[in-house]
């Protein structure tokens, strides 16, 4: 059941070419990240490199679901991956030849945060293409966790490279990797479908966004994640000050920390790629939502290094859990026509606000200290997941009677 969508011939060939693309992905994170250190020293500049990387997907993530709806998503992604290709390129380019600046790592990196912007509500909505609606759960489990695997591996053995080679070949790696989704993705065959592209692009951003209000579930999904990536996740970026000054562990256990969280993370999205159906996800996303804030709790009055890697392992599967449970629910239930705008939102909302939230997290725990805001993100995300469980009952009426789904479907509720 969990690899079942591995069987479609399309699926199986994204599978292969994001799980080695993400690993690229994450070694060029790593080593774009020590490159800052290493010319500059400031943490103010790492942050900066950070922010205008995630930024563009807030001011530029609708208009990637609106060219989603518009035109064919696989050639899109073959566009975006191959602008990607030609980042990482000059990137790789200018640190091999002693000519980087961080003028230019700035610039490099808003260029690929505009490029990911209209990259990922395109990939999110191209799954529902290569897989029948019945193996969308399988499909968006598998997705997850290749993501989850790579962010363990593609940091690991960027910090090998860097260590005996230097940034740039990371990078260069990096470039290379796309070559391989490319050619997968020239590889996938579908059917055309009929878009929307009569419409003026106002009108398809103002229906996407009515649609989004209106509708119940989207409603309630896309409030649910936005208030856990503006509050409980941002706990992320906290994990340096708590490994060294609560923990006393270094960057051994703050390694230790962020793996366990991976951990946690690849359990959460295969429990999710087992599902059969979408039958009670909505009580899964409630339940792992209010996990993900008790385990931060948890976390928070952790004071033994042991304690805190069993919580963050929580952690991680609460969370990952909600937001591959979402994805799973919304591509399930938004018609074709809409996918893309509605998947933009959910990006704009998971990723977009990230770099707020992680502001907001830092100014916050320099007043009160880093547990108190760890736990003050476990106690919203808590109060959030009460909301979301008491929004369902209205939610499966509505789906009953819009017959978005079979009766069935609903039979276990």
């Amino acid at each position: 059941m969990t690899f079942r969508a591995l069987n479609h011939r399309n699926f199986a060939l994204f599978f292969a070419g994001q799980g080695l693309s993400l690993c690229g992905t994450w070694m060029q994170s790593l080593a774009q990240s020590w490159l800052v250190y290493r010319l500059t020293g400031s943490p103010f500049l790492l942050g900066l490199v950070g922010f205008v990387g995630q930024a563009p997907v807030l001011a530029f993530g609708l208009f990637g679901g609106l060219l989603a709806d518009r035109w064919p998503r696989r050639q899109l992604l073959v566009t975006t991956q191959t602008l990607s290709l030609l980042q990482a390129a000059l990137l790789a380019g200018l640190t091999l030849s002693g000519r980087i600046t961080v003028g230019w790592i700035l610039a490099l990196a808003a260029l690929l945060g505009t490029i990911n912007a209209l990259d990922m509500p395109v990939r999110q909505s191209l799954v529902a293409d290569l897989v029948p609606r019945s193996d969308l759960p399988s499909a968006i489990g598998l997705n997850s966790s290749v993501f989850n695997v790579a962010r363990i591996l593609g940091p690991s053995l960027a910090g090998v490279i860097v260590a005996f080679a230097g940034e740039g070949l990371c990078f260069l790696i990096n470039a290379v990797s796309f070559l391989v989704v490319i050619a997968c993705l020239l590889a996938i065959r579908i059917t055309p479908t009929p878009r929307t592209a009569h419409e003026s692009p106002a009108s398809l951003l103002a229906e996407g966004l009515r649609y989004a209000w209106q509708t119940p579930h989207v409603r309630a999904l896309l409030t649910l994640i936005a208030v856990l990536s503006l509050t409980a996740m941002p706990y992320a970026v906290l994990l340096p000050v708590y490994a060294g000054e609560i923990l006393k562990t270094g960057p051994g256990g703050l390694g230790a920390l962020m793996a366990a969280t991976g951990v946690g993370a690849l359990v959460g999205a295969l429990q999710i790629a087992r599902r059969g159906s979408i039958r009670g996800l909505g009580t899964v996303i409630a339940k792992a939502a209010a996990l993900f804030g008790l385990s931060l709790l948890a976390l928070a009055a952790s004071t033994a290094f042991w304690l805190a890697l069993l919580a963050i392992i929580a952690v991680g599967y609460g969370m990952v859990t909600s937001m591959a449970g979402t994805n799973t629910l919304l591509q399930s239930l938004v018609p074709d026509s809409l996918r893309g705008r509605v998947m933009s939102l959910y990006t704009i909302v998971f990723f977009g606000l990230a770099p707020f939230g992680s502001l907001l997290a830092g100014t916050v725990a320099s007043h009160i200290g880093t547990p108190l805001t760890i736990a003050l993100g476990g106690i919203i995300a808590i109060i959030s997941a009460g909301f979301f469980w008491r929004a369902l009952p209205g939610i499966r009426r509505h789906v009953r009677e819009t017959g978005l789904l079979p009766p069935e479907e609903f039979a276990a509720h």
